[in-house]
């Protein structure tokens, strides 16, 4: 799509878990972007990840340009059909044109943005989990990357890790992205392949058996 690129790096755990992402075409040249994650693991999170990612395509062909409605409509049908699971979830409608993005989460890890100046965390509102209230609502941000920004989304896989406080987690997940050298920065692939590399030293298997999504959004 003129004005974005992206790149995407998903590494599913040995017992098939619950995390998913998903790019779409929306209506008048925007783009959807999207990233999650449901309780459980097995054939039963597979299933129910497949129903939810399909759901949120439907949903935000309807009403893409409010992430909020999006993310309400989830939340229904997440009670209505898997009352037993919560899930997590990220919705961006974006404008590659404008380069303008409006996101809402519901208890998902607030994306990261790395300039040729800057790598931070975009400040989204703090809200639960999908499953968790009676009825989901949280406001959405909205946000304008620069010419030649980036904005990473990820599951809460790459950050866990056995004995880590959160905090030092996402302070990892930082460094890890400030220190993609400024040659790369415009790659998306490059950004993708150095911030795995720098998180999972290991490999991408990690230390352990979570399931990881990066999915990397460039504006040109």
């Amino acid at each position: 799509m003129p004005g974005i690129r992206l790149a995407v790096r998903h590494r599913t755990g040995p017992q098939g878990g619950g995390d998913w992402y998903d790019a779409l075409s929306l209506p008048e040249g925007a783009l959807g972007l999207a990233i999650g994650g449901i309780s459980g693991s097995g054939p039963g999170a597979t299933a129910a990840t497949a129903r939810l990612r399909a759901s949120l395509r439907a949903y935000a062909v309807i009403e893409g340009e409010d992430p909020v409605a999006v993310l309400s409509d989830l939340e229904l049908l997440l009670r209505l059909t898997e009352p037993t699971r919560t899930a997590t979830a990220l919705f961006a409608y974006c404008e590659p044109g404008t380069r303008k993005v409006v996101v809402a989460g519901a208890g998902h890890c607030s994306p990261l943005i790395i300039g040729a100046d800057r790598a931070e965390y975009v400040e989204t509102s703090l809200s639960a989990p999908l499953g968790m209230l009676a009825c989901w609502e949280a406001p959405s941000v909205e946000i304008e990357p620069a010419p030649g920004e980036t904005l990473l989304f990820y599951s809460d896989g790459l950050l866990n890790r056995p004995g880590d406080a959160m905090d030092r987690s996402f302070a990892r997940l930082h460094s890890a992205a400030a220190s993609v050298p400024r040659s790369a920065r415009r790659d998306p692939e490059a950004i993708a392949d150095h911030v795995l590399r720098t998180v999972l030293p290991d490999g991408p298997a990690g230390p352990g058996d979570e399931d990881v999504v990066l999915l990397v959004a460039h504006f040109d």
